[in-house]
């Protein structure tokens, strides 16, 4: 257990040390969404498509069980009535295959899809992929997506414990536009 925290603690430290240098040329807001098919925890596939019609929080993230991650993954739990009463979905992306992240719903009673980015395309296109070679991770980023598909907010380095609270309070102000 203490190496893994070990393990968490430098991923983070190399990723918020790293985390702007790949958005220079990223999504900007106002931008399509880029397009995405993945496998969730059950197995079940979804696509942006899937979400017309309603806001989406997508949130990338780097590693099931891990201190951050967990932590992060249990807001967005305990804030989930909140947001799918302002017609909100929540959906979790990492590179962890559907075993972990159905290993890691089950644990923490998590009712929203975590995809499976075995291959690392949709964090890239995303601009939230860190590859350090033969070891990828996602990037703590996370998009709020209008119900057209667009890319209404941007959350780089998002913060692990505030980040849910940030996505409600936006959405509640990008709605009343």
């Amino acid at each position: 257990m203490r190496l893994q925290a070990l393990i968490a603690t430098l991923i983070g430290v190399i990723m918020f040390s790293w985390s702007h240098v790949a958005n220079a040329d990223a999504l900007k807001v106002g931008q399509s969404a880029p397009d995405f098919k993945l496998p969730d925890q059950n197995g079940k596939i979804h696509t942006l498509e899937d979400f017309r019609g309603k806001w989406l929080a997508l949130y990338f993230y780097p590693k099931d069980d891990t201190p951050g991650c967990t932590e992060q993954a249990c807001k967005f739990r305990d804030d989930l009535h909140k947001l799918t009463a302002l017609g909100a979905n929540v959906v979790g992306v990492s590179v962890d295959d559907t075993t972990s992240h159905a290993n890691f719903a089950k644990k923490y009673n998590l009712q929203f899809p975590l995809l499976a980015d075995s291959k690392a395309e949709t964090a890239a296109q995303y601009g939230s992929l860190m590859n350090l070679g033969i070891v990828k991770f996602a990037k703590r980023n996370t998009f709020l997506i209008d119900p057209k598909g667009k890319i209404a907010k941007i959350y780089w380095s998002a913060s692990a414990s505030r980040n849910s609270i940030e996505v409600l309070e936006d959405l509640k102000k990008l709605q009343k536009l």
